[in-house]
């Protein structure tokens, strides 16, 4: 007789760490295995496709965007085996339960996400899943200052470090955005 369980897996890290080519090489292992995938993505995220998770570096899959963490219980399919949410730091504390839930199903749940914001600060649900999680894998990038490991996102406004007050949610890339090490990660106050 087959045993299976439930899990949480959490990928984690600052922008450019390769969180979203973490989870698509899982994802493409799995469906390797056979397994039914599912994956969805906040539909604020458009950056690179509407429908599909894309990393910085080009690697995509096909998603599904959702408004609304609850939107995942809605268009999940019968036979699906892993779930994987991407950006997951953009929905509310719903996704929280709802990830409980898919793992206390017996599914196989991937979560990639920011851990911090901008100031460096926990953002959104992701310290809670991370908690909550059996696996959690926080990776680095590399300080776009110093080339010490990065593990810190610092926002770019016209060539300066956003200031503390400014919104915690900007969708944006390489543009707006740079990996910096904890010496180089600047937010001013005042």
């Amino acid at each position: 007789m087959e045993h299976r369980s439930g899990s949480i897996e959490v990928i984690t890290g600052s922008m450019f760490c390769g969180k979203t080519d973490e989870l698509i090489r899982r994802l493409r292992r799995a469906t390797i295995a056979r397994q039914k995938v599912q994956v969805f993505k906040p539909a604020i995220d458009y950056r690179y496709a509407v429908r599909k998770v894309t990393s910085h570096a080009g690697n995509d899959f096909e998603a599904h965007p959702i408004e609304q963490a609850g939107e995942v219980l809605t268009h999940l399919n019968a036979d699906t085996t892993v779930v994987a949410i991407d950006e997951a730091q953009f929905f509310d504390n719903q996704i929280i339960d709802i990830v409980q839930r898919l793992a206390d199903q017996d599914l196989r749940v991937i979560v990639a996400g920011l851990d911090t914001d901008f100031r460096g600060e926990p953002f959104g649900p992701m310290p809670v899943l991370m908690a909550k999680a059996e696996h959690v894998d926080k990776l680095q990038a590399i300080c776009m200052v110093c080339g010490e490991p990065a593990s810190r996102t610092q926002r770019i406004i016209n060539g300066k470090p956003a200031r503390y007050d400014e919104p915690v949610v900007i969708i944006g890339a390489a543009e707006m955005y740079e990996a910096r090490c904890r010496r180089h990660h600047e937010v001013p106050k005042e």
